[in-house]
């Protein structure tokens, strides 16, 4: 039996979907984003290309910066899946998100069209890839941490890639990188759908230790919270 709780938040929800699926203006928020995103990371890796670094300082950056991009895609994640905003201006796009549950099948694309279209979705990584880019003005700042900084952007839309492989290829390259702890592990990656509040990370999942541990504290889950809330909207289609 459904809590008025509950049916006041899947009436709220489809009312969001609605509206997402009735506005096309949500879909070109999205290209735009995705547009802002990817121009900003080009523009940041012409930018520091130049800085000296070495072939070392290259390799810890690139280290450092997957660590730090399956971390923080983790928490944005996990804050997501526990939003339930519905009614706020980004309501719609908080609704089409939690679909991801409920259908976490993809449409088969190329790997360049998959970066683009998913990087739509990454509203906050535009302050952060603008931020990035006042830095790189900043005299005195040393490079590796700029050289970090600008992979963890570019990473965090690769991270994007990574969800897209782990649920739709069994390609032997991308199943050894998965398996590795390169890119998300398909094993690893089945907890997230068949539990509760716990591997958010989806780059690699390596951080998803820290990430279960602030999920433990701070966050409600999402099987009996938002996974419950699109029960009663049918999507057309059977993948995104």
């Amino acid at each position: 039996m459904l809590t008025r709780e509950i049916s006041k938040k899947q009436s709220q929800f489809n009312a969001a979907m609605q509206r997402y699926t009735a506005r096309s203006g949500y879909a070109w928020f999205g290209h735009a984003v995705a547009t802002a995103n990817v121009g900003l990371q080009a523009w940041l890796l012409w930018s520091v290309w130049p800085l000296a670094l070495g072939i070392g300082g290259q390799i810890l950056a690139l280290v450092l910066a997957w660590l730090l991009a399956d971390f923080v895609n983790g928490l944005v994640h996990m804050y997501m899946d526990n939003n339930d905003h519905y009614e706020s201006i980004v309501g719609p796009l908080i609704a089409n998100f939690h679909l991801h549950h409920q259908t976490p099948l993809y449409r088969k694309r190329y790997l360049p069209a998959v970066y683009f279209i998913e990087t739509g979705a990454k509203v906050w990584l535009v302050p952060c890839l603008a931020i990035i880019a006042l830095l790189t003005q900043v005299e005195g700042i040393h490079p590796l941490l700029l050289h970090t900084l600008v992979y963890f952007g570019v990473l965090s839309s690769v991270a994007e890639v990574s969800h897209y492989l782990c649920h739709t290829s069994n390609a032997p390259l991308a199943v050894w990188l998965g398996n590795c702890g390169i890119l998300l592990g398909k094993r690893h990656h089945a907890a997230h759908h068949l539990q509760d509040n716990v591997s958010y990370a989806f780059l690699n999942g390596l951080t998803d230790p820290l990430l279960n541990r602030i999920a433990a504290r701070f966050s409600r889950g999402y099987k009996q919270h938002t996974d419950l809330h699109y029960a009663d909207w049918q999507r057309e289609g059977e993948s995104r």
